[in-house]
């Protein structure tokens, strides 16, 4: 795909929100960050919407240059926030927020520092835009600290959902019942990445979804993951976190690693192909097979080099071109 226009930087945000069985609350949602009363911004576009009915959730992927992206996923946001109301949903994916996640990366000439300015600033607008909107900040929008996403989800018992008495936010009053509490920060890239075993015995995929985790000692770098109930099997959820290459020449040559850049900083990250080989390996040696493998959204590549097509191209609804899930 051809390259961006000279000086155009690129930023994205995977907005997570708690609704995916209203398509049209979710198509209005995206096609908000596109522009008011039908004007388009020729610096945005929705790369890609995948919605699960089982979650109950929806990821809609924004790209736009750095200087406008703020305000795209705050007019999404703030379409989100009318639309869903926490009060009534359901949905057996872990969730706190009608916005549930709005995490910022970098793709092209932006610094990972920039995306946490724009997080911080659009934290502060929607807490003043929303009555009852209540935001924790993680990662470069996390200031001194920079705590990860999975620290903070573990000290508000994100996994574990929902007494909204007990939550203490970054930002806003105690959150309101119909809100929730949002989640809004930078870092690289994470992508996620899905494979779903021949099971209905969750026990076993969560020790599955265990022994790939960054955090087990022969897992793989990077992976957060989280088995559920899914269509009558069970699928293996996994977040892929980008993390820089200290001494590159250790990952340079293994198969295992996908390696791209950011003005000059070298990231890698668990190929999708590697996380769903280790899930069939370990579901084989458990006596079951696997059924197959979804990437929600795109590799760092990928959504860099469809980001710079569609904003080049004028192309804000990319995901009608591009169509569900892209593999």
């Amino acid at each position: 795909m051809s390259s961006s226009r000279p000086g155009l930087r690129l930023a994205a945000c995977l907005l997570n929100i708690s609704e995916a069985r209203r398509k049209h609350i979710v198509e209005n949602i995206a096609n908000a960050a596109l522009g008011k009363n039908g004007q388009k911004h020729p610096e945005v576009s929705v790369l890609n919407i995948f919605s699960d009915q089982d979650y109950n959730r929806s990821v809609i992927t924004i790209a736009a240059s750095i200087d406008v992206l703020g305000n795209s996923v705050l007019a999404a946001c703030l379409e989100a926030f009318q639309s869903i109301d926490m009060q009534v949903q359901e949905g057996i994916h872990p969730c706190l927020g009608a916005v549930d996640l709005v995490p910022i990366y970098p793709l092209t000439d932006v610094g990972v520092e920039e995306c946490g300015a724009v997080a911080r600033s659009l934290a502060e607008n929607l807490v003043r835009h929303i009555p009852g909107c209540s935001v924790f900040l993680f990662g470069e929008a996390d200031l001194p600290e920079k705590r990860t996403l999975v620290q903070r989800r573990k000290q508000l018992g994100w996994f574990t959902r929902r007494d909204f008495s007990a939550l203490k936010p970054d930002l806003g009053a105690a959150p309101a019942r119909r809100c929730g509490l949002t989640g809004i920060g930078a870092s690289p890239y994470v992508m996620n990445c899905n494979v779903t075993i021949d099971s209905q015995d969750l026990a076993l995929g969560k020790e599955i979804a265990s022994a790939i985790r960054g955090s087990h000692v022969n897992g793989l770098k990077g992976v957060q993951s989280m088995a559920f109930p899914h269509e009558g099997k069970i699928e293996i959820a996994c977040n892929v976190e980008s993390f820089e290459d200290q001494e590159p020449t250790e990952t340079s040559d293994d198969s295992r690693y996908m390696a791209y850049s950011v003005l000059g900083d070298q990231f890698s990250y668990v190929s999708p192909h590697y996380i769903e080989a280790q899930i069939k390996k370990l579901a084989s040696d458990r006596g079951i097979g696997t059924i197959g493998r979804a990437l929600i959204g795109f590799t760092p590549q990928e959504c860099k080099n469809c980001a710079e097509y569609a904003i080049k191209k004028s192309i804000g609804e990319f995901w009608k071109i591009r169509g569900g899930i892209f593999m």
